[in-house]
């Protein structure tokens, strides 16, 4: 089986095991079933922005042409600091794409990866928030109206826990299972000044997380189609939006966001003819 694709973030569907589709010229395909198959992914030398889709030399900021990448409401400041975001005044790069966007309700959530980290995402986005980012258990922190009222808190929060994922320990499922995040929401409040006490979440609920795994590696690798257009090994697993092969090398396909690429479903093979393959 063969697909050609204009990379794109995968789409994911919580559940047991999460779901986690791939966009292509003929339509979604569900990567769950390819797991325990041998596959190849080849560059075709093509980057289109994600967001003009225009023809681009070279990728700026995971998927944008330079001049979106200086321009566009998707890469402005506030996306990586939410806390300068201006949406909530009428101001920044396209205030109409702020207002849909930024001026609606966040949730802040505490979530485990590799260790205990804070992030924001919209509110009835955080499913898939905590799947892009490879969580395995999370628990929501506050509610706030709008993405700068959640910078504020994710602000205070980050001087006593991470805002990053360490993504070889995610990958590697190295998991710290002594962390109860319901304590550990009960002892941040109290570093929360009073003005920001009102947001905190009365949702307690733990929520767990399953990924479309064989098993996990002891190494990992991670692979550049820049580098190396030409991937491929039995896929064991995907997390976050990585796929993993049972060699330890991983590719994470939403840094290549705009990158044109071929992908080969292979029959089942021995490990010996593998190298016949790549």
């Amino acid at each position: 089986m063969n697909f050609i694709a204009h990379l794109r973030k995968m789409r994911v569907e919580n559940g047991t095991p999460i779901k986690y589709w791939l966009s292509t010229k003929t339509g979604e395909i569900l990567l769950n079933d390819f797991i325990g198959r041998y596959i190849t992914l080849d560059y075709l030398g093509q980057i289109n922005c994600w967001v003009c889709n225009r023809l681009t030399k070279k990728s700026f900021g995971n998927g944008f042409c330079y001049p979106c990448f200086a321009n566009a409401p998707e890469n402005s400041e506030c996306i990586i600091k939410p806390e300068l975001c201006l949406g909530h005044e009428g101001k920044g790069r396209d205030p109409e794409w702020e207002k849909q966007n930024h001026v609606v309700p966040h949730t802040v959530y505490l979530a485990l990866t590799s260790g205990v980290k804070v992030g924001i995402t919209r509110k009835g986005n955080e499913f898939t928030r905590w799947i892009d980012q490879g969580a395995w258990k999370t628990i929501k922190f506050a509610d706030v109206p709008d993405r700068y009222t959640s910078g504020l808190v994710e602000v205070e929060l980050k001087n006593y826990i991470s805002d990053k994922t360490n993504w070889q320990k995610m990958l590697k499922d190295e998991r710290n299972n002594e962390i109860d995040l319901l304590e550990a929401k009960d002892d941040l409040i109290n570093y929360l000044p009073e003005s920001l006490q009102n947001f905190i979440c009365d949702d307690d609920d733990v929520y767990e997380l399953f990924y479309p795994i064989e098993n996990y590696p002891t190494k990992v690798k991670s692979l550049n189609f820049d580098k190396t257009p030409n991937i491929g090994g039995k896929l064991i697993g995907i997390r976050a939006q990585y796929l993993i092969f049972d060699t330890g090398e991983v590719i994470n396909l939403r840094k290549f966001t705009g990158y044109n690429i071929s992908l080969t479903v292979h029959d089942m093979i021995k490990r010996a003819e593998q190298k016949t393959l790549f």
